[in-house]
Formats: C-alpha cells, structure tokens, sequence
C-alpha cells in the first residue's frame, strides 16, 4: 500500500492542465465540477459534497468551538494555472473578497506562459519560549542552562514528543537569550529577562500544541536547575527558524512594466504606510488556502508581519526588481503550516482541499502558499502601474452590487451589462448606479407590458 493510500490522499496530478483551465472562470458549477472530476482533482463523493454547500455535520462545529450558534459561510473556489517547480496545482481558496481568485489565476497564466515559478524551504524548527521576567545574573543562568540542555532534550524528546521522535522529528536544541526589561519610572536599570528558546522540528504538524507542552514540561527542570522562577511558557510565532521562498522570473518583460513594478516595490520597502497594504495584498493569496485546508491564518499572519519588520522598521515582504531584461520577484517569510492533526484531519473540507492538492508534506503546503502569494502581489503591482486597482476589482463587483440593488435572477444579465457600461465610462460604478438602473429597466419593462412606445431607459449618472 503506498503512501498516498495510507493517509486517503489522492496521487499528485501529473498531467499539463493547459486544457483544463482554459475557458474555466466561463463554465458553469457543475462544468467545472466535471473537469475537476476528470482530472481527478475531485472524486464523485466530494463532487456531491460540495454540491450540498460542503456540509456534513452541523454538530460537527460543537467539537471546535465553544458556544457554537452554527457556521458563517465562506465562498470557496479554485485558482488556475499555477505550474510551481514545475508541477500543475489546482488551489483551494476559501475568501469572501471579489477579484482574489480571478486575479491570482491571472496572473498566474501570464508567469505561466512567459515565466517560471519557484520554491524553496530551508530551516524544519518551531520555537517554544521559557520566560524568566527578572533574572538575577544572567551569565551564571545561561552556563547553567548550557550545561543542562542535552540533559533536558533528552527528556522532552522521552515523556513528551515521542510522538514526534516516532515520526522523525523533536525536540533539537536549547537556546538562551538576554531581553532588556528597560528602564524603571525613576531612570534606573529595570534588570534583564532571560528566555529559553526551545527548538523542535514538528515534522507535518503545525507543532503549537506539542511544543507548548514540552516547553510546560520544561519548566520545572528549569526552575530547579538554575533556581529562578519562570514566568510564561509559550510558542513563538515569528519563526525565523523555519522560512519558506517564492521566486519569479519573467524574461524579457516590457521595460517600461518591469520599471514601474520596481518602483512600486521599491516604496512598499521604503514606506510602513504602502508595506502594511503590499503586505495585506499578498495574504489575500496565502490566507484563503490556510482556512481551506483548515491551517491557523492568524498564526501565520503573526508570522509574516513580525518578519517583515526583523530590522526595526516594517517593510514589504516581497521584493521586485530588474535584473538585465528579466522582472525577478521573491517572497521570504515563515509559514508554518501542517497537513496533520487539528481541524486538518478533522474538518471534512480541509481534507478534501489537501486532497485536491496532491501534496506529500507540510513543507510543500508552505510552499504553495509563497508561491501564490507572491502571484497575488505580481497581479496586484502590475494593476496598480497599469490600469489602476479600481478597474478591474470593480468590473468582478459588478455582482455584488447586481444582487445588493435586490435584482431578480432574470434581471441580473441585464443589470450587469448596464454597469459595465458605466464603469467603463467613467472608470467608477457604486450601489446607487446599480439601484437606479434596476429602476429604470423595471420601469421600462412594465411600459413594454402596458404598450408604451419609446420606453428607452435614462442613462444612469
């Protein structure tokens, strides 16, 4: 039995998808439910699951959360066209903002067809901390804790994370580190902080459980040894032990584009303001396929913003730049993912979204979601130089704001082609315009009805 077939999750998609794709956003639900069908992206049983909203259990909420009322729906889709290190994925995104899925599949067919896409991990460790607020001599506190760190990873790695060990993986090293507490209300010296980093390699589990509790277990050993109170145990979510890489390389792009998307990376780099939207736009592409695949989002956003400011200033987590007559773009970040245990194994959507992706490991999960988020920030740079965000963002909103004027499924054709009109007229459209024209054509549908001539509707403003 191999692998795959122990853990229920299906084989790697191994064919080109360049067929599949094309004309995809077109299709109808159930179309697209075919073709991913075809390629065995979904199974009949999951085909059926989805076509029921994707709910199997309403009870099933009650083993996650406290108080449960019931669910809030998020729309959950499919990005297209992504070839990563030279594999065809279909990516699950589960997000409730318009243009997302449309931009990244995009995007990613222009890289696609004109570039390349690449990944890399480097780094297996997660970090638990062991605070001590006040130590009294921090010298004599680290040798003491460097003599006794073998000591102790020998027994975490016995009464607590054997289930790691097992696996491949716990507890690897102790660290010491010396905090400033700074200054008291008078000037003086308010002493030092002394905190244990404890280090494991969590195999393809996140590892916030697991490294929590070795570091709880730690905690007396530590006290007893160095004679010091401890103060907290708990996991870091800046994991710079543990990074993941997208790079992009588009040859012989208009100089002109290139040019302009440096320079937008450039001020997202330079300037706090631009870096916390860059930043957020480049999530709109990992968070959507963390809550498909049931992965803490917010973990990972921690991450990701505390990396982005490791030098003291907060800046863009990607960076573009020209390099001869290629646009090369990087992503760098820690995105500490898993695809065992917690809501991954539990959750029924989460399973099949990591079905669907065809991954073998934890670390490939990281990487999909570098990759895509740094599509996700190509596509948005690219529009921000060109045309401007509002166009396209606004001409997917059109729907939206079809179905906030109240329209009726029949009338929704004709709204929708009324607003597209508007916005490309005057480069904006909101919920009056699409209030007024429903307006006009039920008022001329029902001069139509009664026989009227000439019942043309009035041009929205």
């Amino acid at each position: 039995m191999s692998s795959e077939q122990q853990s229920g999750r299906r084989p790697q998609i191994q064919s080109d998808l360049t067929e599949t794709f094309k004309g995809f956003s077109k299709l109808s639900r159930e179309e697209r439910f075919d073709r991913l069908n075809e390629i065995g992206a979904l199974t009949k049983e999951e085909v059926q699951f989805l076509r029921q909203g994707g709910l199997k259990s309403p009870e099933l909420a009650e083993k996650f959360i406290e108080n449960t009322l019931g669910y809030f729906q998020i729309p959950m889709g499919v990005a297209t066209n992504f070839k990563i290190d030279g594999r065809d994925y279909v990516i699950p995104m589960a997000v409730e903002e318009t243009s997302i899925i449309a931009a990244a599949s995009k995007t990613a067919k222009w890289v696609r067809e004109e570039g390349e896409l690449t990944t890399e991990s480097y780094g297996n460790l997660i970090i638990g901390q062991i605070q001590i607020a006040n130590v009294r001599n921090f010298a004599d506190f680290a040798n003491t804790v460097t003599a006794n760190s073998m000591t102790w990873i020998e027994l975490a790695n016995r009464d607590v994370a054997f289930g790691l060990v097992a696996r491949g993986g716990g507890v690897r090293e102790i660290q010491v580190r010396q905090v400033p507490r700074g200054f008291n209300a008078d000037g003086t010296d308010a002493g030092t902080m002394a905190v244990i980093h404890v280090l494991a390699d969590p195999c393809d589990a996140m590892g916030a459980n697991i490294i929590n509790q070795v570091c709880e277990y730690l905690k007396n050993h530590v006290e007893h040894a160095t004679g010091e109170k401890v103060t907290m145990c708990i996991l870091s979510n800046l994991v710079d032990t543990k990074l993941t890489r997208a790079r992009v390389v588009l040859p012989n792009i208009d100089p002109e584009l290139g040019k302009k998307i440096e320079e937008a990376s450039l001020f997202a780099l330079q300037d706090p303001y631009r870096a916390a939207t860059n930043n957020k736009g480049v999530l709109n592409g990992i968070d959507p396929i963390l809550i498909a695949t049931g992965n803490d989002w917010r973990a990972v956003e921690a991450g990701v913003h505390a990396y982005a400011a490791r030098d003291g200033q907060y800046r863009s987590i990607t960076k573009w730049k020209m390099e001869g007559t290629s646009l090369v773009g990087l992503f760098e970040a820690p995105i500490v993912v898993g695809t065992v245990g917690g809501v991954t194994k539990l959750h029924p959507t989460a399973q099949l979204s990591l079905n669907m992706l065809g991954i073998e490991s934890a670390s490939e999960l990281s990487r999909i979601c570098a990759a895509v988020g740094l599509i996700q920030n190509l596509g948005a740079l690219k529009a921000l130089t060109t045309v401007g965000i509002i166009e396209g963002h606004m001409k997917l909103h059109i729907k939206n704001l079809t179905l906030g004027a109240g329209a009726l499924e029949k009338e929704v054709p004709l709204v929708q082609k009324r607003l597209e009109e508007i916005l490309m007229l005057t480069k904006r459209i909101t919920l009056s315009n699409a209030i007024e024209v429903l307006r006009e054509i039920r008022a001329a549908g029902k001069d139509a009805a009664s026989g009227v001539k000439d019942a043309t509707p009035i041009p929205a403003k």
